[in-house]
């Protein structure tokens, strides 16, 4: 089945009860038993719930995985994941990340006694030097929030098996239509569902998809036991979204083609970060684990001050100031004031996350009008 049927049928079937063609939202809290621990597969709503499990589903058939497991967000996701180690475990991520990853990584798990080794994965054979008898994850994001860097999953992949390690690749950037990390080797993709899954910022959403069984269950006792899961109306956006995903997605790879090269052509435009320009680093390595290079990037000005960067930040009228990203309506976004933040200033400008660096999650209006909404921002 190809993911375009997957994304409309998997894990769904018109109810057996009505007939209707959409899951029904199951807002209910327990369900009836005929008799103590005989039940349906339903017993209480934190453990299951027929919407959320159609969901999950869903998801792990467009991953090409076995097993979906849906949060709250896309950062209850990363907690549970984080819940699989012990004090005394070592950490390899990406040193170019979603800084609300970093900011759970460095104030609440840090503390806990985890350490963390944030190195640039752009080459993976750097990452050898940080395995010790102590690590036991490796953590991915590629594209990188907000640079755009890629890492080669598959190379990371075998670096992590022959150490015996869990490789987790947050997939969000690319979403399932453009990458599928599970068949390169990883063991985990972490999506926040909030952005291009669900596609419409109506929802805030996360999930898990692997293949392995032993995982699966740690994971489904981490969330049953903590608790951190969705609601059904929730569950019901995001099966909603993921039906319209793949003409979504088209739409935001075509858009985000245009306005990297008018931003890279641009005389007030320094560097666009963007992995579809074929001197972007391992753009070589994208074009071969991507099926298309999306709608996001970042670029910077040759005026490199905050002031020139506030001042095309909020001089947009359809790229809207906002964090967020992935949904059918364009933003523009500041990392080091918003999605950053949390992350040292030091830190963020080494790898290259400068004041003047400005985020775009293209979305899928008409590209007349964005390019003319930028062109407008650009020359005030």
């Amino acid at each position: 089945m190809k993911i375009a049927t997957k994304l409309i049928h998997a894990g769904q079937s018109p109810d057996p009860s009505t007939g209707a063609i959409m899951t029904p939202i199951y807002q209910t809290s327990t369900y009836v038993q005929e008799a103590p621990g005989v039940n349906k597969g339903y017993e209480y709503a934190r453990s299951q719930n027929p919407t959320r499990k159609a969901l999950e589903d869903c998801l792990a058939a467009v991953e090409n995985g076995k097993h979906g497991l849906c949060f709250g967000s896309g950062v209850a996701a990363t907690d549970a994941v984080m819940k699989l180690l012990s004090p005394g475990d070592e950490v390899i991520a990406s040193d170019d990340m979603y800084g609300g990853t970093y900011r759970l990584f460095t104030k609440i798990f840090q503390k806990l006694g985890i350490k963390f080794h944030f190195i640039n994965m752009q080459n993976a054979a750097d990452i050898s030097a940080y395995i010790n008898q102590n690590t036991k994850l490796i953590w991915i994001e590629t594209p990188t929030n907000p640079l755009m860097n890629i890492t080669d999953i598959k190379a990371v992949a075998d670096i992590s098996k022959s150490n015996n390690t869990i490789l987790v690749v947050d997939n969000t950037f690319a979403s399932p239509y453009l990458q599928n990390p599970l068949d390169l080797g990883a063991d985990i993709v972490l999506h926040s569902a909030t952005k291009y899954i669900g596609g419409h910022s109506d929802v805030i959403h996360g999930c898990l998809v692997m293949n392995s069984e032993s995982l699966r269950e740690q994971l489904y006792f981490i969330q049953k036991s903590c608790g951190a899961v969705p609601g059904p109306m929730d569950c019901f956006l995001v099966l909603r979204g993921l039906k319209t995903l793949h003409v979504r997605m088209k739409a935001h790879c075509e858009n985000g083609k245009e306005i990297a090269n008018y931003l890279a052509s641009h005389p007030k435009v320094d560097k666009v970060f963007w992995p579809g320009f074929e001197n972007h680093p391992n753009h070589h390595i994208a074009k071969s684990q991507m099926r298309d290079f999306g709608g996001m990037m970042s670029f910077t000005l040759k005026d490199s001050s905050l002031e020139a960067a506030k001042k095309v930040l909020t001089n947009t009228h359809l790229f809207s100031l906002a964090e967020s990203l992935g949904g059918v309506e364009s933003l523009v976004n500041h990392p080091a004031s918003m999605t950053h933040a949390s992350i040292p200033k030091e830190e963020r400008e080494k790898v290259g996350v400068t004041d003047g660096l400005i985020r775009l999650s293209v979305g899928i209006e008409d590209i007349e009008d964005l390019i003319q909404d930028l062109d407008h921002a650009l020359s005030v």
